[in-house]
Formats: structure tokens, C-alpha cells, sequence
């Protein structure tokens, strides 16, 4: 298998890579939501066995969230005015399509992103958005509750927010440590080198300290376990909805 990847790597120009991968994949297994694309199999990453899509590049998170704002909100009914921070790129693509989506995305250093910011000083008018996401983010920002206010601030009033953050459900307080600074330090104590915390349960009490009321739900398990294993997605992953009441 790796041979075969590499192959691809040196003779299938960039551009076409993923639909090589897609190809080569293909079949009724797995399905994922982004894409509508249909697998054997998801590809493996970072030890987990049915992790990203081989043609969009969608993780179990991405997937989750995709099915939930399909059937859970009204992201993709009514006009909605819509920031997306540290975008990904294969919901980039999708949501900057949507005729009723005004999209902006953003991120201090990504190129994919249309507007360069700093989410700790978010040069938006209060009350600019409807909706925003910002997904894995907040665990590599040393101010977090700044940012979180932040984005609270841009929010109009019962404005939802999707934030999503790596959290480990064995400890109850979030560990951090800003005096850790060395990239093998910080890769060492929080597993990567641009990490400054590891989220615990206690995520809930700092996003409602910056001002919003914090639904956590369990969306998983509302599908049955073909289902489950069909889309690709993990157990014990909760949605983090945000509003601003």
C-alpha cells in the first residue's frame, strides 16, 4: 500500500490526486456525507483505522458536523451570514458555494483563508455574523478566553457557534501550562508541538464563562451502529453548539 502511494505521489499530478484516491477506493462499505462519495473503506490516519475520506479528505469530526448542520439546523435553508475560522479546505469549497451562505472565512497564517485574523482580536463589528465555526483551534491559542469572547462578541443575538476542540473526557479541568514553550516540550506534555492546553469536561464551564449558553450533545448516538460505522464516525464524539441568547 505504500508503494502504491508513493507511486501516485511522483506520477499523478497534485490536482488529481484525490480523485486517483477515489477511485482506487471505491465501493458501497462507507460512505462519506461531505462528498457523497462511496468507499471500501476510509483511509487510516494517526493509528485510527477508518479516519479520512480518499477524496475530500473529511475526518470522523468533519463528518459529524456536516451530518448535523444538514439535519439539525438551518444552515443550509435560510440566509445565513457565516464565519469560518481555520477553514478546512474541503468545507471551504462546499459552504462558499451555497447560494444562502454569505461566507468568510479566516486564520492568522492559512492560505486557504480569505481574510488573515487574529481570533483573539477579531476586526469585525459586534454582532456581525448569524453562524460561525471553528473547529481543533483553540487548543494552540494561549488566550483562549479572549478568544472566546471574541467570538461571542461577533455573534448576533441567537447567533450559533460550532466549537470543536480535542477534549479528554478522563480528566475534568483542562491542564495547561504556558511556561511549557519549546515545540518538543509542549509535543511531549500535550501530544503536539503547537499545543498549549488539553481540553478536559470543564470546556463547557470556560465557553459559558465568555458569554454563551452551551448545548453538548451526544448526536452519535442517534444513529444505529451500521450507521455509524457507514459514515465513519466516533462513538464518544459530542457536538459543542454554542449560542448567544
Amino acid at each position: 500500500m505504500e508503494s502504491l502511494r508513493l507511486a501516485i505521489k511522483a506520477l499523478v499530478p497534485s490536482r488529481y490526486r484525490p480523485l486517483v484516491k477515489a477511485t482506487f477506493y471505491f465501493g458501497w462499505k462507507v460512505k462519506c456525507p461531505c462528498c457523497d462519495g462511496h468507499f471500501r473503506k476510509f483511509l487510516p490516519l494517526f493509528g485510527r483505522p477508518n479516519a479520512m475520506c480518499p477524496k475530500c479528505g473529511a475526518m470522523e469530526r468533519h463528518r459529524l458536523i456536516w451530518l448535523y448542520l444538514k439535519n439539525k439546523t438551518n444552515f443550509f435553508s435560510d440566509n445565513i451570514c457565516f464565519l469560518h475560522f481555520a477553514p478546512e479546505e474541503m468545507f471551504s469549497r462546499k459552504f462558499s458555494s451555497l447560494p444562502n451562505i454569505r461566507y468568510v472565512s479566516a486564520d492568522l497564517d492559512s492560505p486557504m483563508a480569505m481574510i488573515k485574523m487574529d481570533i483573539t482580536n477579531i476586526p469585525c463589528k459586534d454582532e456581525t455574523f448569524d453562524a460561525l465555526l471553528c473547529c481543533h483551534l483553540l487548543e494552540h491559542v494561549p488566550d483562549d478566553l479572549k478568544a472566546m469572547r471574541e467570538l461571542f462578541r461577533i455573534l448576533k443575538q441567537g447567533g450559533w457557534a460550532f466549537l470543536q476542540h480535542p477534549i479528554d473526557q478522563r480528566r475534568d479541568k483542562t491542564f495547561e501550562d504556558l511556561n511549557i514553550m519549546t515545540p518538543e516540550e509542549r509535543n511531549r506534555v500535550f501530544g503536539q508541538a503547537d499545543h498549549v492546553r488539553i481540553y478536559g469536561k470543564d470546556l463547557r464551564y470556560r465557553l459559558e464563562k465568555a458569554g454563551f449558553s452551551v448545548n453538548i450533545e451526544n448526536y452519535v448516538s442517534q444513529f444505529n451502529p451500521a450507521m455509524i460505522n457507514r459514515y465513519g464516525l466516533k462513538k464518544d464524539e459530542q457536538i459543542y453548539l454554542c449560542v448567544k441568547n
